[in-house]
């Protein structure tokens, strides 16, 4: 049986990516996968009796050194704020190439507690802050300090001791640019060093708790139970500065998407599965339904999301257990089908990614294509003709075409650049000023422009020429000819519309960087956890491939 990928104008679209969840092809899943086997230390551990100092964590195979440097810093409440322009958090931590010298530790100090107004080296990779979950936090110390264990119930409605608010990398004030580094195996995966870096932070936020609740009280403290370690993650906050990414890396999105749509085509092409294949996804599917229980949220719009996927998991189960033989053949296509013509994207694409779980021999080779090199396909073809141009734009964004965007709730935003810390933003053209500021975002709208620049040109008018009186339509006849070698390319929906709702663009991504429980504040900001269920670096049990189904419960 030969299954077709998935057609872009359906999968593509913004509710549809909004529904994503994480999967065996998330970044930090495929970095513990390939760091498991490197050894771990704890190389310094200064902090004072409150908490504050410095630590270096590293992982360590032959040749090659990756350490963290943490820096524990002292501020009132009235300082710590999620906000990207805030100046001052609990810690903040640099992602080192090697072992740091005594000098580099001191220039360290001295820059990365600044983070943005700091200055890095080529030796730093990444960069990130963090500050306390105050509440749980506190509660973890204050009970470990009295020789107990803090309440499991209180702590998986939150997941995490700390939250991250930004994770820096590639030539950022002055880390070291990708193509120093773009070449080694072990990080060729997206994102793999700030996973990493997020991950060590993981282990010092336990670290730091263990020992304040030691001096505090250090005839009766104990340290926080291994247990419950795994099932704390690293939290994250995350607004709009995300969103433009997807936009404006196409090629990479497209080696994203297009990774997760050929394991599945080729899961559902699968004749007879094992019995060992069939328990391993029903056991995952069974563990799954704690994290999903576990999902707190004070967002309306996440609760309906999340009521709809628990009815759905548990007509899915029913349908399962009742109506459903693994004998048959093709189940997995079988059981994808039944999905889209019964279920939510939401709850669709929760199965899509629990199905992947057997079949590390479909998913692994297909991690290392998730980069790309995508300056090798920015140029133009300018010898290619108007006639060939309009074919693209007819078939790729034949649904894009349809929109008029004369109506004002298909023309509402604008997306810009704040003047304050450069950091995107959305506003209402109707309502705001600015929009002459307005960035290169709008692809939709800008694509329907090109069409009908295009439309009455000659067939035979080379791009070239059309270009030379057309140039404020270069940034879209260049995404054509990309969506034309790339399907899964370009966002087939309208991204400065009235139903645009940013935070489908800030999850999408996520989903792919392995987080988990989305917490949205509002339609353009958004809380996940990340990590949650992970071994820990040092752990004495063994590696657990289906971790991210783990549970406090």
């Amino acid at each position: 049986m030969n299954i077709p990928l998935r057609d872009p104008k359906y999968l593509m679209k913004l509710p549809k990516l909004g529904s994503f969840h994480q999967s065996k092809l998330s970044f930090l899943r495929s970095f513990l996968s390939e760091f498991k086997d490197w050894q771990y230390r704890r190389d310094l551990f200064e902090l004072n009796d409150k908490g504050y100092g410095r630590a270096i964590y590293s992982f360590s195979k032959k040749n090659k050194t990756y350490s963290l440097v943490c820096f524990a810093n002292e501020i009132s409440d009235e300082e710590r704020s999620d906000r990207v322009i805030a100046t001052k958090w609990d810690a903040s931590f640099a992602l080192y190439d090697g072992i740091p010298s005594k000098e580099d530790l001191e220039r360290l100090a001295f820059n990365v507690p600044k983070q943005e107004a700091g200055r890095l080296s080529y030796k730093e990779l990444t960069l990130s802050r963090a500050n306390k979950s105050v509440r749980i936090f506190d509660h973890v110390v204050e009970n470990l300090s009295q020789g107990k264990q803090p309440d499991t119930d209180l702590l998986s409605k939150v997941g995490y001791l700390y939250r991250t608010t930004a994770v820096y990398g590639s030539g950022k004030f002055g880390l070291a640019d990708r193509f120093r580094i773009k070449n080694r195996k072990e990080i060729y995966g997206p994102f793999r060093l700030e996973m990493m870096l997020v991950y060590l932070v993981r282990q010092f936020t336990f670290d730091q708790v263990n020992h304040l609740a030691k001096h505090k009280n250090p005839n009766t403290s104990v340290e926080l139970d291994l247990n419950i370690c795994r099932n704390l993650g690293i939290g994250n906050s995350t607004g709009l500065g995300m969103a433009p990414f997807i936009v404006n890396h196409p090629i990479l999105l497209n080696n994203w998407i297009l990774a997760r749509e050929t394991v599945l085509k080729r899961i559902r092409e699968i004749e007879k599965t094992s019995k060992e294949e069939v328990n391993i996804f029903k056991k995952c599917l069974v563990r799954s339904l704690k994290n999903v229980t576990n999902w707190h949220t004070e967002s309306d719009f996440q609760n309906r999301k999340n009521k709809q996927l628990t009815e759905d998991l548990e007509k899915f189960i029913k349908f399962l257990n009742e109506d459903f033989s693994f004998e048959t053949a093709f189940p997995f296509n079988r059981i994808y089908i039944w999905a889209e013509e019964n279920l939510s994207d939401e709850c669709i694409e929760y199965i899509v990614s629990i199905m992947m779980e057997p079949y590390d021999e479909i998913v692994n080779p297909l991690i290392d294509k998730m980069s790309s090199e995508e300056d090798e396909h920015f140029n133009i073809p300018v010898n290619r003709t108007i006639e060939e141009l309009r074919n693209i734009l007819e078939k790729r964004y034949s649904e894009i075409l349809k929109i008029d965007f004369s109506k004002d709730e298909n023309n509402q935003n604008f997306w810009f650049i704040s003047r304050n810390k450069e950091e995107p933003r959305l506003a209402s053209r109707h309502d705001m000023e600015g929009s002459n500021l307005e960035q290169p975002l709008a692809i939709a709208r800008d694509i329907k422009k090109l069409y009908e620049a295009i439309y009455t040109q000659k067939n035979s008018l080379k791009i070239g020429k059309f270009l030379t009186n057309n140039n404020h339509l270069r940034h879209v006849v260049r995404r054509a000819f990309i969506t034309e070698k790339f399907p899964y390319a370009e966002i087939q929906d309208n991204t400065i519309g009235s139903q645009l709702m940013p935070i489908d663009m800030l999850r999408l991504k996520l989903s792919f960087f392995g987080a988990d429980k989305f917490d949205p504040r509002s339609d353009k900001w958004i809380r996940i956890c990340m990590f949650q269920g992970a071994p820990l670096p040092a752990d004495p049990e063994p590696f657990d491939n289906h971790w991210i189904y783990n549970s406090l419960n």
